[in-house]
């Protein structure tokens, strides 16, 4: 068939149909993104491979030194990762956690800086361990650091870890007293003390037997006699009807029995009795000194004796007297006194005069006196009371004139707040009372030394506001140094002297009180300390109880008293005081981690600001010399110590306050106390004076 048919058939055979418009849809043509799960993945790791690599890059190595060794540490971060010992953290305050079986557990915060690897040092406190106590001797005295316990047995005593000073003691025997270290970490350990008896059995017989034997004044029984006497010496008295006493002073040594020589006893001479009316006369019998009235006198007998009474402001007597064998007689006589009269003449008028403690009426007035000194007292209410040793003299015209001076007067006369020496330190003048010395056996981080006492101050005394400068201690030795610490110098004008020693620090506040013309405090003999006076007015060193009262009563409430310099807690505040810090960090090995005060070594004084008492550097900069010999002190029951000075000898001295060297929570307490007989480069002192009515 040929081509043109075929379409024409074809042609005849298509049907048109119609349709209905629809128009064009545009959003067709957009783009459309559906992601495939293998894209999604490939991008997320990327975006964590990117975070990663920024952590990494960012973050700083830090190790924390937990001590004890095995201690578990967590670090509470999200960011925290571990890397064998050590972390890699952001910089930036991060929270952390440490324990270990048998301490305190530490949750503290510690400061990651900029520098690529850090290390934190955390020292965990042991928990208490507990102590068993028993003696060979039922129900002996327990004191633990100074506090009394109970009686022996005792279980379970919970001590802080350290070593703990153990007074085991009851009458008639030897005290025991030891340090035990405490183990701690709830760890039960068992002490049992041995007492030794602190007597010995003593014989006496005498010829003839029955006399009385006494003691040290307490008769214990009539010979022959076995009887246990306490170790010492001893005033020995024995006595018999008829017959001389006989005495001697007796050693006895615990546990060594002694069986004395028969004793011969004298037959007694004859015995007088001699009283005189006034008392305190002198007596001589026949010439020869006696003693004074009331006296009881051996006469031999047989004799006749003279007698001679004699009493300043009295005429002599004299009387003859004549015993016989073991004769008792008894002699009484008055003495005639010797008077003067003087005219006394006081202002004001209703003034009252007192004559040897014996009121006499009104001061206005003409009056007998004894030729002989007499304390004469003239007193009126708001008035200060005069007071003067008198001698009258017989024969003459005397008079007494007195103007009392009133008690406001003399208090603004007398009594400054504020004094200088005459080296420049400013002196405050502080009103102390009753409070408690020392910390609680539970307190972290206290010693065996700081046991708990009442202590009374009733004295006024002044305390200089800052620690002894190197240019003040240069006025009285000029050739001193202070020394240096690591290439710095500590030997500034303005910072506190230190590197000497306790005596050199005492013969110093001589030296201030000379300049100023007060009488010395310190008592020196060959070129050395030998002593001191407590009721001199002069420059001295101030106590370790006004030392105490000055840094830790800070309110009217004694009772309330500061633990650390600026609070109840750690850490201290910022620019609070100079401590162990880590500008100090490359010489010192215990510093306060994120304090810096920026001084390596001292500061000069009054560089921080002062405690709620006005007082500079109390805590910080230098620990301070104080009056005191080093002693552990024991306080028994509730008794209150008044006014102490320490022991009176002793080897070492204490050493109050922390300084630029110290950052543990024992060092920084203010109760810490430390003691020292040798120069040191952190430890000066400061000055005191007691206010003398």
């Amino acid at each position: 068939m040929s081509q043109d048919k075929l379409s024409q058939n074809k042609t005849q055979d298509e049907i048109i149909t119609p349709i209905d418009f629809t128009p064009h849809d545009s959003s067709a043509d957009k783009f459309s993104f559906r992601p495939s799960p293998v894209k999604v993945a490939i991008s997320f790791v990327l975006v964590c491979f990117a975070l990663t690599a920024w952590f990494v890059l960012s973050a700083k190595s830090i190790f924390i030194d937990a001590q004890p060794l095995g201690s578990i540490v967590e670090v509470k971060s999200p960011l925290a990762i571990k890397i064998g010992p050590r972390y890699l953290v952001l910089a930036g305050g991060h929270e952390i956690y440490v324990n270990a079986p048998g301490y305190y557990d530490v949750d503290t915060t510690i400061t990651v800086g900029d520098a690529q690897a850090q290390t934190f040092q955390i020292l965990l406190l042991p928990l208490p361990g507990y102590l068993n106590l028993d003696s060979n001797v039922e129900a002996a005295s327990v004191f633990i650091d100074g506090e009394e316990l109970g009686l022996t047995p005792l279980s379970n005593i919970e001590l802080a870890a350290g070593e703990h000073e153990v007074l085991v003691r009851k009458d008639r025997y030897e005290a025991i007293q030891q340090l035990v270290g405490i183990e701690g970490r709830e760890q039960e350990q068992n002490l049992t003390v041995e007492l030794l008896e602190a007597w010995a059995n003593v014989s006496f017989s005498t010829f003839p037997a029955g006399a009385a034997v006494t003691i040290n004044g307490k008769e214990v029984g009539l010979t022959p006699l076995s009887a246990e006497i306490l170790e010492g010496e001893h005033e020995v008295l024995i006595k018999l009807n008829a017959h001389k006493a006989w005495t001697e002073s007796l050693s006895v040594t615990a546990r060594i029995d002694q069986n004395l020589p028969s004793i011969e006893l004298e037959e007694a001479d004859g015995l007088v009795l001699l009283q005189s009316s006034p008392s305190n006369a002198g007596v001589t019998l026949d010439g020869a000194y006696q003693g004074q009235t009331p006296l009881e006198l051996t006469i031999a007998p047989g004799e006749s004796h003279e007698l001679t009474f004699f009493l300043n402001g009295y005429e002599e007597l004299q009387r003859n007297i004549q015993t016989q064998a073991d004769q008792e007689l008894a002699l009484d006589v008055s003495l005639d006194p010797i008077l003067s009269s003087v005219a006394i003449i006081a202002n004001p008028p209703d003034a009252e005069l007192f004559i040897n403690g014996e009121s006499q009426g009104t001061a206005n007035q003409t009056i007998e006196l004894l030729a002989a000194s007499q304390l004469i007292e003239i007193r009126a209410e708001g008035f200060v009371p005069f007071t003067q040793e008198f001698v009258s003299r017989p024969g003459l015209e005397q008079q007494l004139n007195v103007s009392l001076v009133t008690l406001e007067q003399e208090r603004i006369n007398n009594i400054q707040p504020m004094i200088t020496s005459s080296s420049g330190q400013e002196l405050k003048l502080l009103y102390p009372g009753n409070f408690v010395m020392g910390a609680s056996r539970r307190e972290a981080g206290r010693q065996a030394n700081e046991s708990l006492r009442s202590i009374s101050l009733t004295k006024a005394y002044y305390l200089s506001l800052t620690e002894v400068t190197n240019a003040q201690f240069k006025q009285f030795d000029p050739e001193h140094s202070s020394g240096v610490i690591d290439r710095i110098s500590l030997s500034n004008n303005n910072q506190p002297v230190v590197e000497i020693t306790w005596e050199q620090a005492a013969m110093y506040c001589n030296w201030l009180s000379q300049q100023e013309g007060l009488p010395p405090f310190y008592t020196i003999q060959n070129s050395r300390v030998a002593g001191s006076d407590p009721n001199s007015s002069g420059y001295r060193l101030p106590t370790e109880a006004e030392w105490a009262w000055a840094a830790r009563v800070e309110s009217e409430d004694p009772t309330s008293l500061l633990k650390f310099p600026w609070g109840a807690e750690l850490p201290p505040p910022p620019n609070h005081g100079n401590y162990a810090d880590l500008s100090a960090a490359s010489i010192l090995g215990r510093i306060l981690v994120n304090y810096n005060d920026s001084f390596v070594g001292s500061s000069p004084i009054a560089s921080f600001p002062p405690n709620a008492n006005g007082f500079y550097d109390l805590g910080g900069n230098v620990s301070e010399w104080v009056h005191d010999y080093y002693g552990t002190a024991i306080q028994l029951g509730n008794n209150i110590v008044t006014d102490p000075y320490g022991p009176e000898t002793g080897t070492y001295h204490v050493v109050r306050g922390s300084s630029w060297a110290h950052g543990s929570v024992t060092e920084l307490r203010l109760s810490y106390r430390d003691y020292s007989n040798e120069t040191r480069d952190d430890v000066g002192f400061r000055v005191a004076r007691t206010l003398v009515p």
